[in-house]
């Protein structure tokens, strides 16, 4: 079940599997909604092990921790270009 919804969602973003979280980012973004809230492991594309919980679990979660120089500038120059784009944050002046 879990493969038929993952691949559904994929397909709706219209994606590879390897970067749909930044389609879904993306997708996030530019609708009308207030505000766009990610977690980090999304941004940084990572899977299931690193989980902040496993829901209907009591032991094993929240233990997840952002590593130092985990988040590189690549990705937060992508996402910092997406916010701009969709007016999320005020343009970069040069």
């Amino acid at each position: 079940m879990h493969g038929e919804v993952r691949a559904r969602a994929i397909g709706y973003v219209g994606g590879e599997s390897r970067d749909a979280h930044w389609k879904f980012i993306r997708l996030a973004l530019g609708s009308v909604a207030n505000t766009a809230i990610f977690p980090i492991q999304d941004i940084l594309g990572l899977g299931s092990d690193a989980r902040m919980n496993t829901p209907a679990t009591v032991e094993g979660n929240w233990i997840w921790r952002l590593g130092p120089g985990q988040l590189r500038e690549k990705e937060a120059l992508r996402l910092r270009d997406l916010c701009e784009r969709f007016e999320r944050i005020p343009a970069i002046r040069s």
